[in-house]
């Protein structure tokens, strides 16, 4: 789905967010929007305490790259935050409810292939989930960004 106006789906985000972005978070951003501008692959950590702010940015990030009509995948360790972020996300892209899925390994046979159909055919533009993210029969017709959120709670080769 897209927006009918000039206004991306990032810019909508940042409305809605109750405070103003810190000029760290800003500066994350623009960093952020670089190297999703560019054609090298970017790692990067974004620490902070908790409630500072990393999932409005992951958010904001997101925006951006499904602006650029990509998809991003957002996982989390456990179901229960998986399902939180899925809940605080959805709010953050109300044009998107038919876009956004969630995916955990509790995710009923019949809704987990709706799913998968949709990352394969591009029609999920966010998927909120745990490791079902990165099973075999899981794949994306444009990947454009990761989010993993307690990055320390997966293995490396997970992470990659």
């Amino acid at each position: 789905m897209s927006i009918n106006n000039s206004e991306t789906q990032s810019d909508i985000i940042i409305k809605k967010v109750p405070v103003l972005l810190t000029k760290s978070q800003q500066n994350v951003l623009k960093e952020i929007n670089e190297d999703l501008s560019s054609k090298k692959r970017m790692f990067r950590i974004v620490q902070g305490d908790v409630g500072s702010g990393k999932t409005i940015v992951a958010a904001i990030a997101a925006a951006q790259s499904i602006d650029n009509n990509a998809q991003v995948a957002f996982m989390a360790p456990t179901t229960l935050l998986a399902e939180q972020h899925f809940i605080n996300l959805q709010s953050y892209f109300p044009d998107y409810k038919e876009s956004i899925a969630l995916l955990t390994g509790s995710t009923k046979a019949k809704e987990k292939a709706k799913i998968k159909n949709g990352l394969k055919s591009g029609s999920i533009k966010l998927v909120i989930g745990t490791h079902a993210l990165f099973q075999d029969d899981v794949s994306f017709l444009l990947l454009g960004l990761i989010v993993i959120d307690e990055q320390h709670r997966f293995g490396v080769n997970q992470r990659l």
